[in-house]
């Protein structure tokens, strides 16, 4: 199958790298000609993926018309907060009625869309069937060096769902299905919110209890907000929902645990976004779901406290000191 991947980071990088071993015929589309260029030059994405040799059947083009004609399926992985830009352009969205693998989390800032929400919105309802939201615990490096790794798909048209599935399985690469695309996009989205409180929590030193607890705390409100929004329950229960919080929360490579480590040291949001080339999506997604969750009524404290730190400059020993002094109550 030809496949375009639309996203040349780190993590769309490491899809190209798994479809291509696959037997695929992979062309990777990148907004950046440093990136395309480091790829095209080096067979290795030297800025986001730097040491893993790529397949030299993978080509990568910076012009995205040439991505979509190319296609057969597209695999998406640019940043939540560019989704608008990337696919709204030039009515590049009606050059692609071919099935869509989307990669991306979070939460879209003002709309408060998920992301399955702001692709339905792009592409219409009508397209729906073609859409499909990949998520789980998996970071790109590991993936890249195969190390065995199971993910959800999720998708609108359940019988398209194998097919889709095929394409990403192999010997260290294993992907499960289910149609609860909600569940899947807002356990993925979510996850990094509860990464920086965590990462908050190691940096100021405190230990496994805390870890523990907002981590399991975390679940809860993220099951809560998902309730309200229509989505099964057993799917926080999965590799999107528990899997992809315990790896985001613990994983050194977690690039939303850094912020929330670096928070807790002392550094100030802009000093860490400042070092950091890649995107750390539950900074955005905090502020969406701190909004979303006060929109519907569903209480959110972690969040809450999150956002303070983030937007409100609160210290982070004093955020934690005020989340733990809420009134008693039952679990």
């Amino acid at each position: 199958m030809r496949i375009s991947v639309i996203g040349a980071g780190s993590f769309g990088t490491s899809l190209a790298k798994l479809v291509a071993e696959n037997g695929h015929d992979v062309l990777i589309w990148s907004h950046s000609a440093d990136t395309a260029e480091a790829i095209q030059k080096n067979k290795e994405n030297t800025i986001y993926l730097k040491g893993i040799p790529l397949p030299d059947s993978i080509k990568v083009t910076t012009d995205f018309d040439a991505a979509a004609k190319h296609a057969e399926l597209v695999i998406s992985a640019t940043p939540t907060q560019a989704i608008r830009d990337v696919y709204s352009k030039d009515g590049r969205a009606a050059k692609l009625n071919i099935p869509i693998v989307v990669a991306s989390k979070g939460i879209e800032k003002k709309s408060h869309m998920l992301v399955c929400e702001i692709f339905k919105d792009i592409f219409g309802e009508a397209k729906k069937g073609n859409l499909f939201f990949l998520s789980g615990p998996s970071f790109a490096r590991e993936m890249a060096l195969k190390m065995p790794t199971a993910i959800t798909i999720a998708g609108y048209d359940s019988a398209k769902l194998p097919d889709i599935q095929k394409v990403f399985h192999n010997e260290y690469f294993r992907a499960y299905a289910t149609p609860d695309v909600i569940g899947v996009e807002l356990g993925g989205a979510l996850k990094n919110v509860m990464a920086i409180a965590t990462g908050i929590s190691d940096g100021l030193k405190f230990g496994s209890n805390t870890r523990s607890a907002i981590i399991t705390r975390g679940l809860a409100e993220i099951a809560r907000l998902g309730e309200k929004l229509g989505a099964k329950p057993i799917t926080f229960m999965g590799l999107a929902g528990m899997g992809d919080l315990v790896l985001t929360c613990t994983g050194d490579l977690s690039r939303n645990r850094t912020v929330g480590l670096k928070l807790g040291q002392g550094m100030t949001l802009a000093e860490v976004q400042g070092e950091m080339r890649m995107v750390a999506e539950g900074v955005p997604t905090t502020e969406s779901a701190h909004e979303l969750a006060a929109n519907l009524g569903v209480e959110m404290p972690i969040t809450d406290a999150v956002y303070k730190v983030l937007y409100e400059n609160k210290p982070a020993l004093e955020a934690i000191k005020e989340l733990m002094g809420r009134s008693i109550k039952f679990e």
